[in-house]
């Protein structure tokens, strides 16, 4: 009886000891386990947490340099709108007021003799010569008066002047190209050989001091300077 209750213990010691040592494996296992699924979420989490952190970021970061460089482009747009903007109202105010400059729209006081071209022509009556002056300055000018007028020969020493008409001065306004005239009366010599030859005629417009001599070729009767013989029209009288 001893022996069998020896026996008996002894396979109840190792029955226990099986026991245990399946207990450890599956806890080993379970252990094994548990920290496989541990690892696992660990790096599924380092996944899940990398991609939202780079999808986020990453994302976000995309957008906010996409919206500065589009913000820029606009910006340099709206830049250049507004430069060309004032741009073309500076060119079109120039524009405006430079407008007349050298098309006669301004009037530029009194015309001066450099800017005035002078012709003459043999007026339609005997003992008549027509002046003519025309605008040359680019710009308005204004006439109002009479010319002064001497007549020159390489037969006389000194020259013989003008006397004023009875005629009064009316306003000439000339555009740039604008001509305007006046005529001198003379009397023409009736007979070659006691007539007088002229060959010049001094020209000071009115409200001038410079002159303008003028080529021309007729004969006046000897002693055209007595009163009333040699008289000239104020500018701008009689037909133009």
């Amino acid at each position: 009886m001893p022996v069998k209750k020896l026996t008996l213990a002894a396979v109840a010691l190792l029955a226990g000891l099986s026991l245990t040592a399946c207990g450890g494996g599956s806890d080993d296992k379970s252990s094994g386990g548990d920290s496989s699924s541990a690892a696992t979420g660990q790096s599924g989490d380092a996944g899940n947490g990398g991609a939202s952190e780079s999808g986020s970021g990453g994302g976000t970061g995309g957008a906010k340099a996409a919206g500065t460089s589009n913000g820029s482009s606009s910006g340099s747009a709206d830049s250049g709108s507004d430069s060309g903007s004032a741009s073309g109202s500076g060119s079109s105010a120039d524009a405006d007021d430079s407008e007349g400059s050298g098309g006669g729209q301004i009037t530029a006081g009194a015309c001066k003799t450099e800017n005035l071209a002078f012709d003459t022509a043999h007026g339609m009556g005997e003992g008549t010569l027509v002046v003519s002056m025309r605008n040359t300055s680019g710009d308005a000018c204004s006439l109002k008066g009479f010319p002064g007028i001497d007549i020159r020969s390489d037969e006389a020493g000194a020259p013989l002047s003008a006397e004023r008409s009875d005629v009064t001065p009316p306003a000439v306004n000339l555009k740039s190209g604008d001509t305007t005239r006046f005529t001198l009366h003379y009397p023409p010599s009736k007979s070659g050989s006691s007539g007088v030859f002229i060959n010049a005629v001094d020209v000071t417009p009115p409200n001038e001091t410079h002159t303008q001599r003028l080529s021309v070729g007729f004969s006046v009767e000897a002693g055209a300077d007595k009163p009333g013989l040699l008289v000239v029209d104020p500018v701008g009288a009689g037909k133009q």
